[in-house]
């Protein structure tokens, strides 16, 4: 699809028209993204990356950025727009997301892979990878899936539960130090007090969902919505008969699951099996 552009010839699209103001600004002002780098203390690479659009940076160094421009609250305002644009995702998941983004509760089962809202970028830039997806794209999509861990930070995030099959923490990422800091990741957000994990043993045998990831969001008007998801694709269920199914399927693995005492406990054994220092 074109961008969208608008009288002033600047993109309509929040991430590329944050992008495109950033580079403005600096040429404005007649910086190189080292002077401006050294001026400000983050690393220059990191305002090239932004500049290109294959990331939008934290809202800390967004800050930084209005305040040295004379722009205050600019570029924080475009930057909330990008984060917030769910374009950035792949078409099949756009809807789903604008639901995650509203739910007042989130119940998960992974078959085979971490929840994205529990990910690692190193995780993260991994398994897409595994799945094809590649340069600019690949780390565009990294980008997305880290915004989305912002909906369980705060006050106000919704209670999430996910259930993880045994699988899912004895498939070791490539790298060592990626996959240490990965169960870390993990074991930290079990202490959360929004977040409830359960561990789903081998020993437990076959199951309703054995081949199928699957999410459910309540909504604010008391309606559940379901999405499954395989290697190859997604579906969003929205029908009640179809969703009640998946509900008692769910409910009856999560009795077979480890308590969220005894998953953590799981959690810490598993990093324990993996090397301090790769290196020895």
């Amino acid at each position: 699809m074109p961008q969208r552009r608008a009288i002033t010839g600047r993109s309509q699209e929040p991430r590329q028209r944050f992008a495109e103001e950033l580079r403005l600004l600096r040429t404005q002002r007649g910086d190189s993204l080292r002077q401006l780098g050294e001026r400000l203390g983050w690393d220059w690479s990191l305002f090239g990356k932004m500049e290109k659009g294959e990331t939008l940076g934290g809202p800390e160094v967004v800050q930084a950025l209005d305040t040295y421009y004379g722009t205050p609250g600019l570029l924080l305002a475009l930057w909330e727009l990008a984060a917030g644009d769910h374009t950035q995702f792949r078409e099949r998941y756009r809807r789903y997301m604008a639901l995650e983004a509203e739910a007042v509760s989130l119940w998960h089962f992974a078959v085979s892979v971490l929840p994205g809202l529990l990910q690692t970028p190193g995780y993260a830039r991994e398994v897409l990878a595994a799945g094809g997806t590649k340069g600019p794209e690949l780390e565009q999509q990294v980008e997305a899936r880290m915004g989305r861990r912002e909906l369980l930070e705060g006050e106000d995030a919704p209670p999430f539960r996910t259930i993880l099959s045994e699988a899912v923490l004895r498939t070791p990422l490539r790298d060592v130090r990626e996959w240490r800091g990965q169960l870390e990741h993990v074991a930290e957000m079990a202490e959360r007090p929004n977040v409830t994990l359960h561990v789903l043993p081998q020993r437990a045998g076959m199951h309703g969902l054995d081949s199928t990831a699957l999410m459910f969001l309540r909504m604010s008007d008391g309606r559940t919505v379901a999405y499954t998801e395989n290697a190859h694709r997604g579906e969003l269920i929205e029908e009640y008969a179809a969703i009640e199914r998946l509900q008692r399927a769910y409910d009856a693995m999560r009795d077979l699951a480890l308590s969220p005492a005894e998953s953590r406990k799981f959690v810490l054994a598993m990093l324990e099996e993996v090397p301090c220092d790769p290196s020895t």
